[in-house]
């Protein structure tokens, strides 16, 4: 699934809409789970819950107190939040605040999504947040933690033992953001998606802000680092060469940015990647010697070279930016 579609599955589970045209009076019954009018809502525990609302339609504030007043959130593991407004619209809403005010009526979260907002809705680069830090005290069982969108996203250095997966996408994600991450106490982490973006769009991190996740001393139980998406891809491919975190890891992806023949120069003459189970390098400018050199040197690597682009010109161009 890209930006421009929904997730139809989350933490292992099927998704269950309720939006603006879920009518209150469904009940808890098989059904197709799809939130439209006359449809009924399974089982709470049985479905990834989507929660969110439309421009112009039922403010999100609403949608959500109509969920926690109609599903069994004492059973709900995990949890999507959609479109929840914007600061034009009469409707908008803050989700961290009213997340953190409903934390006792979901006893049993496991995995939350903030911000499963597609491109026909809000450009990634339009969905604002505000300071997520308070999600993590206010859940301290997430296991599973994704984001979407950057524009006001403030983040605190954090301290989970049950945080495994977590993944930040945005067209432009802050320094001072990429900073806390690195400074957070997570043990258990195994899986880490950064989409750092480019400049225009706030993405300012530098090489020299993921030290943290490169070196080798923090993040011990990593197994999978994506630092992806960004137009200084050939720097961090050069860093990732020769970082001590990459013997550890079963995947590494390094997609969806400008990544040229020399970063791909840069790997290739670093250290070995040959114990990788996978290794993501797709959308990207490397020319097709390139692009064979890559896999010969790496044959027992599933190697991800799709979307190729070729240019006639100097301009490149990240997968996901504004």
């Amino acid at each position: 699934m890209g930006v421009y579609q929904h997730l139809e599955e989350y933490a292992g589970l099927p998704v269950a809409t309720f939006n603006e045209d879920t009518d209150a009076a469904e009940t808890e019954e098989e059904g197709d789970g799809r939130g439209a009018a006359g449809a009924a809502l399974p089982p709470a525990g049985e479905a990834a819950w989507f929660v969110g609302t439309s421009f112009d339609e039922e403010a999100f504030g609403d949608v959500f107190a109509r969920f926690l007043g109609t599903v069994d959130t004492s059973e709900v593991t995990a949890l999507i939040i959609g479109y929840w407004g914007a600061e034009y619209d009469s409707g908008a809403a803050d989700p961290v605040a009213l997340l953190t005010e409903a934390a006792a009526s979901f006893p049993k979260l496991r995995a939350l999504f903030l911000g499963d907002i597609t491109g026909e809705e809000s450009e990634i680069s339009w969905i604002e947040h505000s300071d997520i830090s308070p999600l993590f005290a206010a859940f301290p069982g997430l296991e599973r933690f994704d984001v979407r969108g950057s524009q006001g996203l403030a983040l605190d250095p954090i301290k989970s033992d049950a945080l495994r997966v977590l993944r930040l996408e945005s067209g432009g994600l802050p320094a001072a953001v990429v900073r806390a991450v690195g400074a957070s106490d997570l043990p258990n982490l195994e899986r880490l998606d950064l989409w750092l973006g480019e400049e225009n769009y706030g993405g300012d991190a530098t090489v020299a802000d993921l030290a943290p996740f490169l070196g080798g001393e923090r993040l011990p139980a990593l197994r999978h680092l994506g630092l992806e998406d960004s137009e200084i891809q050939d720097e961090i491919a050069a860093a990732v060469a020769g970082a001590p975190i990459v013997a550890r890891l079963e995947s590494l992806s390094l997609a969806m940015g400008i990544l040229t023949d020399q970063g791909a120069e840069a790997l290739l003459s670093g250290q070995p990647l040959t114990h990788l189970r996978k290794l993501d390098l797709h959308h990207h400018f490397l020319s097709d010697a390139m692009v064979e050199r890559v896999r010969a040197a790496l044959p027992g690597v599933e190697v991800d070279l799709d979307d190729q682009v070729k240019q006639d010109d100097d301009w490149r161009y990240i997968a996901v930016s504004e």
